[in-house]
């Protein structure tokens, strides 16, 4: 590890103590510096960790105007892809190497996201709201792949780390705005700055976006406002960070083929599909340097996050005669349409402390990092059901009975404390071994209100009562992990590892644990006898390096495997299910990457496979799969693909500078097709087609002119440039509409699928003033 002096080390915690990866220029030279956990550190240099870490920087996603963080790591990062499940930009699925970050609960998660060293995975399902997170307020991000314990729970793929802008990093103001397809309108406002004695630094940004949505009935609205307020002296620097969002949300999700055949791409299936998310999060970070080879960080948080969602649906039940009992009055009278609602109350609150240890090991240099941290989280959530008689001509529920049957009434209490360890030991400039573990205690208790008052109707035609979804969890584990890091030169890095990571069982799973108490989610839950926790072990290996002195290129390859994995499981009643552990499922790999620049040209090009499969027999709900049996059970065995996972992706992003003030960029994102949801089997194929979603390849351009030096700058993007008609995940399903829109009582066989945006573009204006940002 490279020696660095007091007086540099001081100057790295001024000026990027919050900032976990960065190239910085100190008396030694430029070190691109990684801290090794959540918490900012000292930081290793890049070529002694053992990972294939991506890290995107401020001046990355400036070359790419008016993107969120999601779209960019879409565009741009290997291993990642974004399923548009809700049909909602603001909603992806984002998947890394066939992990998921995604906001659909009770959807398997695999990653875990922090801001500001804060994990904002919700306690609920451990989802991720992408819409919450203040693009314009990213500073950095880096991508951390594998099984990493010293990123906790629900690490089971990979860890993304966010950090904000301060009025350090960015000081002065800029006003943006921008227009153009889908009647979006979107305007944000920052300003930063730092006191005359250097001590207090002060950042504000707020951002406010409004559109109609390209498909029918989806309009979004997204409001931001981000704040931090910064002290400073020559051993301790201290932030307070402010976030708060109020978004409107509407995602109308799949919708079958033949409806996009009748009516067009911008078809929806039912309506409306709300979301409705609100947050308000504190947080406080300290680091301070004890000496000069010890330092000390720690943050505490508090979250409140809310959501309530509409969502007009078929009625399951509607054949089965008892549809409308209690709500309607009468007995005879059939409602094909239902209104869920839902109402999630979350507060979440934590502290976190480490000390990093820069001294040297038997004369070797080696840098130790212990810490402790302590996370509780209280979740309230509530469903009711209220039935239509039928669908209006926008196919959204209609002459509701008005009594709205509450399902679910749950509260759910998590509590984790953590240890932590890690020791990064160089034997010599050549060899770097790494070692770390993590100690995870978690408790998780649900309260059902609603137990035993409940009823739901069976095959049989007679009420049953539902389980009780209460219940007392205890999870412990200790995960490990050990790297070796070689560096014969430097343009040359290999390295390997080994790597162990878990997710204790959500809520809203053991909320749905019982094969004896099936639930329809989300619209029930029921009892919930003890789940494993998922436990992930990763093996990677890779090399990286540079080819010239402007050409790098990364190569590397992984397999990952799911102990107990967690998923919703066959019940033997129509259409309802349970969660389970069902064993193992396997995820192997290779990600390339090679990029650089000529003359005006930048340019960077990766590829990725992903082999993910089951490795575990088990059985799954499809109505629709052609292999199922008379209760649409279907029987998946080992080494059937996973659904939604292309096979291959390959990207490629050229940004070339006409000259000083113009810049023109291009986008190509290709992926394979992938199985549906639904056809985890493999098998389903014929009448609805082949089972999978075509793979496709799409282009998008971006440009931006700078006016000299006025601080005047126009942008402009372009997305799906050849407007490819394409989607981006699908489901066997069934379709209870006709060729004309109206409700079938007979519903038959459809392949269903969330349609990717068609042709679209934006431009926009954006003035800086009172001070040029810092380069990052």
């Amino acid at each position: 590890m490279i020696s660095i002096q007091k007086s540099a080390l001081l100057t790295l915690l001024i000026t990027s103590a919050s900032i976990f990866a960065a190239d910085k220029t100190l008396s030694t030279g430029t070190i691109n510096v990684i801290s090794s956990t959540p918490l900012p550190s000292i930081g290793l240099p890049l070529d002694i960790i053992p990972s294939n870490i991506q890290v995107i920087n401020r001046g990355d996603l400036k070359n790419q105007a008016g993107v969120t963080i999601a779209d960019f790591a879409a565009n741009n990062l290997q291993g990642v892809t974004i399923n548009e499940t809700q049909g909602n930009p603001f909603q992806p699925d984002v998947s890394f190497r066939g992990y998921s970050a995604s906001p659909l609960d009770g959807n398997p998660q695999g990653i875990s996201v922090y801001l500001d060293g804060v994990r904002i995975n919700e306690p609920f399902g451990d989802t991720v709201r992408w819409d919450l997170i203040p693009s314009f307020a990213i500073q950095g991000m880096q991508l951390v792949p594998g099984s990493n314990p010293l990123f906790g729970l629900n690490t089971l793929g990979g860890a993304i780390s966010i950090q904000t802008k301060s009025g350090r990093t960015n000081p002065g103001g800029a006003i943006e705005i921008s227009g153009g397809s889908w009647g979006r309108k979107n305007a944000s406002a920052e300003y930063g700055g730092i006191s005359k004695d250097g001590s207090v630094d002060y950042y504000l940004g707020v951002n406010y976006l409004d559109e109609d949505g390209w498909r029918k009935f989806s309009p979004t609205t997204v409001k931001q406002t981000f704040g931090k307020l910064g002290w400073q002296n020559e051993s301790t620097k201290i932030d307070l960070t402010y976030l708060n969002a109020n978004n409107d949300l509407i995602g109308n999700g799949i919708v079958p083929q033949e409806m996009m055949t009748a009516f067009g791409r911008e078809a929806i299936y039912t309506r409306p599909d709300q979301t409705r998310n609100f947050l308000n999060q504190f947080t406080l970070n300290l680091s301070h340097w004890i000496n000069n080879d010890v330092m000390l960080s720690a943050n505490t948080y508090y979250r409140r996050s809310n959501r309530n969602t509409i969502n007009g649906d078929v009625n399951g039940d509607f054949e089965d005669g008892h549809a409308c009992e209690g709500a309607a009055g009468d007995d005879n009278r059939q409602c094909e349409s239902v209104m869920n609602r839902t109402r999630t109350r979350q507060n979440s609150y934590g502290i976190q402390a480490q000390l990093a240890f820069n001294q040297d090991l038997l004369g070797k240099k080696n840098q130790f990092i212990v810490g402790t941290g302590y996370d509780r989280s209280v979740v309230r959530f509530s469903q009711t059901q209220e039935f239509g008689e039928f669908f209006d001509a926008t196919r959204a529920p209609s002459a509701l009975t008005g009594f709205a049957d509450q399902t679910v009434n749950l509260k759910g209490k998590t509590e984790t404390w953590h240890m932590l360890a890690t020791d990064t030991l160089s034997m010599s400039d050549l060899v770097h071994i790494n070692a770390a573990a993590r100690y995870n205690h978690t408790k998780v208790k649900n309260t059902d209100f609603l137990a035993g008052t409940l009823f739901h109707y069976e095959d049989d035609g007679n009420p049953h009562s539902h389980g009780n979804a209460g219940g007392n969890h205890t999870f412990n584990r200790i995960n490990p992990s050990v790297g070796l890091t070689l560096t014969p030169n430097q343009n040359i890095t290999m390295f390997g590892s080994y790597s162990e990571s878990s997710r204790a069982p959500s809520t809203i799973e053991l909320g749905c644990a019982d094969k004896a108490n099936p639930c329809l989610l989300p619209n029930a839950m029921a009892s919930d006898p003890p789940l494993k926790q998922v436990v992930a072990k990763t093996y990677e290996a890779g090399l990286r390096g540079k080819l010239t002195e402007s050409i790098r290129w990364s190569a590397s390859t992984y397999q990952a495997v799911n102990h107990n994995d967690i998923q919703f499981i066959f019940s033997g009643q129509t259409s309802h299910g349970y969660f389970d552990n069902v064993g193992r499922t396997k995820r192997q790999g290779l990600d390339l990457g090679l990029g650089g620049s000529l003359d005006k040209l930048t340019w960077n090009a990766n590829y990725s496979y992903i082999d993910a499969t089951y490795d575990s027999n088990l059985s799954f709900v499809s109505a629709s799969n052609i292999a199922k049996d008379g209760v649409n059970k279907i029987n998946v065995v080992k080494g059937n693909r996973l659904a939604g996972i292309p096979e291959h992706q390959f990207k490629v992003r050229m940004q070339y500078q006409v000259v000083p003030e113009l810049a023109l960029g291009a986008n190509l994102i290709a992926y394979s097709s992938a199985y549906m949801m639904g056809n985890e089997n493999n098998i389903s194929q014929g009448s609805i087609g082949s089972g999978k979603t075509p793979g496709y390849a799409i282009v998008n351009l971006d440009t931006q002119y700078n006016f000299g030096k006025t601080g005047w700058k126009a942008f402009a993007k372009a997305i799906n440039v050849f407007d490819k008609d394409y989607s981006t995940v699908g489901r066997l399903g069934e379709n209870h509409f006709d060729a004309a829109g109206s409700f079938d009582d007979n519903a038959s066989r459809s392949a269903m699928v969330s349609p990717g945006a068609p042709r679209a573009g934006w431009i926009g204006l954006r003035y800086e003033f009172g001070g040029a940002e810092k380069k990052d």
